[in-house]
C-alpha cells in the first residue's frame, strides 16, 4: 500500500503520516507542486499511490487544482475510474461550495474536515478495503 499525504500544515501532516504509517508506505509533500510531482513520479516508476490525503488550501497549487491534474493524468494514460487512486480531501474549510467542487468537478472520493476525526478516516479506509498491515 502506497500513500501520499499532501499537507502544508506541520501538525496535520505529522498526525496523518504517523497514523497512516500502519497502513503502508507513506510519502509526504508540503505543497501542490510537490504533490503533482510525487504522483507523476510514482506512476512513471510503476508504483502508483493507492491513497492520497490532499489538503485543499496549499501553497503554489491548491488541492482542487492538484486533484484535477491527477484525474486528467490518469485519464490520459487510460486508467479507468475503478482503478483511480483514492483521494480524500482534507481541509479546514467546511463550505458547501468546496465540497461540491471537490466531488462534482474534480473527482475526489471522500472529504474530511479538520481537525481530522481519525475514526471517520478509519471508516473511509475500510470502505475502500484499506486495512492495517
Amino acid at each position: 500500500m502506497r500513500i501520499l499525504v499532501a499537507e502544508d500544515d506541520f501538525s496535520s501532516r505529522t498526525m496523518l503520516q504517523r497514523f497512516l504509517d500502519g497502513y503502508g508506505e507513506v510519502d509526504v509533500t508540503v505543497n501542490g507542486s510537490e504533490a503533482i510531482d510525487a504522483f507523476s513520479f510514482a506512476l512513471e516508476e510503476g508504483e502508483p499511490y493507492d491513497l492520497i490525503c490532499l489538503d485543499i488550501m496549499m501553497p503554489e497549487i491548491d488541492g482542487l487544482r492538484v486533484l484535477k491534474s491527477i484525474r486528467e493524468k490518469e485519464k490520459s494514460i487510460g486508467i479507468t475510474v475503478e482503478n483511480e487512486v483514492k483521494i480524500v480531501m482534507t481541509t479546514a474549510l467546511d463550505s458547501t461550495k468546496e465540497v461540491f467542487d471537490a466531488f462534482y468537478w474534480s473527482g475526489c472520493n471522500d472529504y474530511l474536515t479538520k481537525p481530522i476525526d481519525l475514526q471517520k478516516l478509519v471508516g473511509i479506509l475500510e470502505k475502500y478495503g484499506i486495512t492495517k498491515g
